[in-house]
């Protein structure tokens, strides 16, 4: 049909696509200068970075969490309530800290700042040590006089200007240079890593944190069943006190009478009373015990596992920007901006200008 057209005015052929990616060839050609010189101040801005950045070092440590085993003594309930024990009262603390829960106390501010407060070599705080590194005595100049603080005396003698800057600081670490993970969602494999411009520094500081969070978990996991054995023990001593006070006084009554006149009974009144109070409290003491006994199985059990796998040891490892990688990037970074601003340019020139 004539005047029909195959393509529309705003259609264009691979001619035409050719031609294009032809005249900004050329186009860009003609600014090699300008691109080997953007490529030089690249070379030089990329030796620049890698010669002032300082490296980071990384402590990691891993370690396993077994949770404290609740089905061993779930089954143990159901036997005992067969002889009239129950394990109830006992306390259980299935519930507490399960999960990734001790995950989050490496990132609580109370972990962090009782680490930072920590001894760091003879005469130093780890605090005192991030101030050094980080220069924080230079850039919160305007705010805190780091010289007027003194972070060795007690947590309860804090001004609020101290509880300021141990807060910002957990913040700081929490925010940059903590990382708190599981490698594989399935496993009980927790990594704790910190990175820190200070190598010594990221090794005490890891060590420290990781010793004080775990031994926090571990305390407050059993806490609850420590403290029902520790009731129990000292029933189970009084009352043992109580019975061997008993059987003294039995003894005592029977000696007083050795040969009573079976015709009398009232001379066996007093050796019968002590012979039911030694029969009551050695039943009182017999239950008494058998309950200890369960607790202590139950406080074993509830005791999580913390099996330390990988440690921090010197030298560290670190990630820096080389010479050479540093260049390349620096080359090719500051090369691709000048290449998009020629681009953006010319677009502009042939379109908004001409028009």
């Amino acid at each position: 049909m004539e005047g029909s057209k195959h393509f529309s005015d705003n259609q264009f052929t691979l001619k035409e696509v050719f031609q294009n990616l032809g005249e900004w060839f050329v186009f860009f050609l003609s600014k090699w200068k300008t691109l080997v010189f953007a490529g030089v101040i690249g070379v030089g801005l990329g030796a620049l970075v890698s010669v002032l950045k300082k490296p980071v070092f990384h402590a990691e440590t891993s370690f396993v969490l077994e949770e404290g085993d609740g089905a061993g003594i779930g089954q143990m309930s159901g036997l005992a309530s067969l002889v009239g024990v129950n394990l109830g009262s006992l306390g259980s603390t299935s519930g507490l800290f399960q999960g990734d829960n001790i995950m989050e106390l490496y990132r609580s501010d109370r972990m962090i700042g009782e680490t930072l407060l920590s001894p760091f070599g003879d005469n130093q705080l780890l605090i005192d040590r991030f101030v050094e590194f980080e220069k924080l005595d230079e850039k919160w100049a305007s705010k805190v006089d780091f010289s007027a603080l003194d972070f060795t005396v007690p947590r309860e003698s804090f001004t609020v200007t101290q509880d300021s800057v141990v807060k910002e600081v957990a913040k700081l670490i929490r925010e940059r240079q903590l990382s708190v993970a599981k490698p594989d969602r399935k496993l009980s494999i927790i990594q704790v890593s910190i990175s820190s411009k200070d190598e010594l520094f990221a090794k005490a500081f890891n060590e420290t944190l990781v010793e004080k969070v775990n031994s926090f978990y571990f305390e407050t996991k059993t806490k609850k069943t420590g403290e029902n054995v520790a009731i129990l023990q000292t029933q189970a001593d009084s009352v043992r006190a109580i019975l061997d006070e008993s059987i003294g006084a039995f003894a005592s009554a029977t000696d007083r009478v050795p040969n009573a006149n079976p015709l009398l009974t009232s001379a066996t009144v007093e050796t019968r009373k002590r012979q039911i109070d030694v029969q009551a409290t050695g039943a009182v003491y017999q239950e008494i015990v058998k309950n200890l006994e369960i607790a202590k199985v139950n406080h074993r059990n509830n005791s999580p596992l913390i099996q330390i796998i990988d440690s921090p040891r010197l030298p560290l490892k670190r990630s820096e920007i080389r010479l050479v990688k540093g260049m390349v990037l620096g080359a090719v970074i500051t090369g691709l901006l000048v290449l998009f601003g020629l681009y953006f340019r010319r677009l502009y020139q042939k379109h908004v200008q001409e028009s």
